[in-house]
């Protein structure tokens, strides 16, 4: 079930309604069952492989906490190969049988499974790792209450994509009763209405110059190719931060607080800083169970500890989203740019301390920002092949562009050889940005719902009423699946 979808606007009240309703003791079932419904309304089969891993690491941490010696670390091993094991058959076997079979050339051919990628396995395989090995160091007691862990995998506001929480920050939620509290309810609300508006309004509204470019890079100029990678930037940020608004914003209304997955990321001033900001969940997870892991191995190497544990994470970061080697590219560009940051954080800084504050943190960010949506150009790009060709011709026909007619040019490249449409969707999509961003400024850079919260009652629900209308009237309402659900 999609959150922009008409379904989940009857699903969504009609579940939080009867989960204050119930008693207590019956809540978790609900939820439960809510979220079995929410997950099986995509492919129901694939419901058995969520029951499967959850069995599997349900018996694992109990005899992980129960067992001493070197027991713990093999039913530890057990538990990961098994989570492991079956996001590879889903999401990458076939990626490494077209390998194989290049690699073979004209003899003969391995067969490929023919079966669609289950919904956000890579997010609750993670969020099931991460149990298991909170159990293992000790930081997690073992929950013995089957049906309250089946719910930490299953909760549905994040079951798809995210955020990946710690059983630290969630698993007790659930065993908490969470009476109906007004203001909690407005909060949760007021995230959700920003999360649609975001998705339905600014990301499926830049998408459609976006796909347009994309589809076809090698028919458009390099002023378009730019531009789509631009609006691309913005597009999977509102679209992926959108998502998770609507997951906080509904587990909130409940009672329930998951972690903030965004961070103004666009304001970030190195790409180190971007991803502490940029899907905190991943992020932090990648860091405390694969990036210092690595650099603790290898402490006695010094400064390759760290660049290893770089490359290593982001290599397999990039592998995290998508069995292909274009995220696989795009993963060991970022691993690189942080390199690079680690290795000249001094020269850096001496060199920007020559500069006025204002101006230094404006390039900073430009320059950040630039690097990001370059690399993104891996992410979006059909394949590889059309990457390299984006990259090679971003500098490609600007004399035309810029020549008298060439903004017509541009527009006709926009809307599929209609300068109208061209111009409305790039003119709409440049409005979009520039609102969300002058937005965020002047809310100083707090989270909206709080910056709503604080003002005058008159002007709130002015402000819901503009979303509201927005929404409906410009809204794209195709059903546009969120980016982040195919991995």
């Amino acid at each position: 079930m999609l959150f922009n979808s008409f379904e989940f606007l009857i699903f969504f009240p009609l579940v939080t309604l009867v989960y204050f309703l119930l008693p207590f003791k019956f809540r978790w079932f609900h939820l439960l069952i809510a979220s079995c419904y929410f997950y099986m309304a995509f492919v129901p089969v694939y419901i058995l492989i969520l029951f499967a891993t959850i069995i599997i690491d349900y018996i694992a941490g109990i005899y992980i906490e129960k067992t001493e010696g070197p027991t713990r670390k093999w039913l530890l091993v057990a538990s990961l190969v098994s989570n492991i094991g079956i996001l590879a058959v889903f999401k990458y076997y076939n990626f490494f049988i077209e390998n194989i079979n290049l690699l073979l050339g004209s003899g003969n051919k391995l067969s490929y499974l023919g079966m669609i990628l289950p919904i956000g396995l890579s997010f609750h395989t993670f969020q099931a790792m991460s149990y298991t090995i909170e159990v293992y160091r000790g930081n997690q007691r073992a929950e013995r209450h089957f049906g309250i862990y089946a719910l930490y995998v299953m909760f549905y506001p994040q079951l798809v994509a995210g955020p990946i929480e710690r059983p630290q920050n969630v698993l007790h939620q659930f065993h908490e009763k969470h009476t109906f509290d007004s203001e909690e309810v407005a909060h949760g609300l007021r995230q959700m209405l920003w999360g649609f508006f975001k998705k339905i309004v600014i990301a499926d509204r830049l998408a459609v110059v976006v796909n347009n470019i994309y589809s076809d890079p090698h028919g458009h100029s390099g002023a378009a190719l730019v531009l789509a990678s631009v609006f691309f930037s913005f597009q999977i940020y509102c679209d992926f931060s959108g998502y998770s608004d609507i997951a906080l914003g509904s587990a909130r209304v409940m009672g329930f607080r998951l972690m903030t997955n965004f961070n103004l990321p666009f304001s970030s001033k190195s790409v180190t800083e971007f991803w502490r900001r940029w899907h905190i969940s991943l992020s932090t997870w990648f860091n405390d169970y694969l990036f210092n892991p690595i650099v603790l191995g290898l402490r006695n190497w010094g400064t390759m500890s760290v660049v290893l544990g770089l490359l290593i994470t982001f290599f397999i970061s990039g592998f995290w989203h998508g069995a292909g080697w274009k995220y696989i590219i795009y993963g060991v560009l970022n691993g690189l740019a942080l390199v690079y940051e680690y290795f000249t954080r001094k020269q850096r800084k001496k060199l920007f301390k020559k500069l006025p504050q204002p101006l230094n943190d404006g390039i900073s960010k430009v320059l950040t920002v630039g690097f990001i949506t370059f690399s993104w150009i891996f992410f979006r790009a059909a394949n590889v092949n059309d990457a390299l060709y984006i990259v090679g011709h971003l500098g490609h026909g600007w004399g035309q562009i810029l020549s008298p007619h060439g903004l017509k040019l541009l527009m006709l490249e926009a809307g599929k050889n209609d300068t109208v449409v061209g111009a409305a969707n790039v003119v709409m999509g440049l409005a979009l940005i520039i609102f969300m961003e002058l937005v965020q400024r002047h809310t100083r850079n707090r989270p909206i719902p709080e910056a709503l919260a604080a003002r005058p009652l008159y002007q709130r629900w002015g402000v819901y009423c503009c979303l509201i209308l927005a929404i409906l009237l410009i809204g794209a309402y195709d059903n546009q699946e969120f980016i982040y659900f195919q991995f």
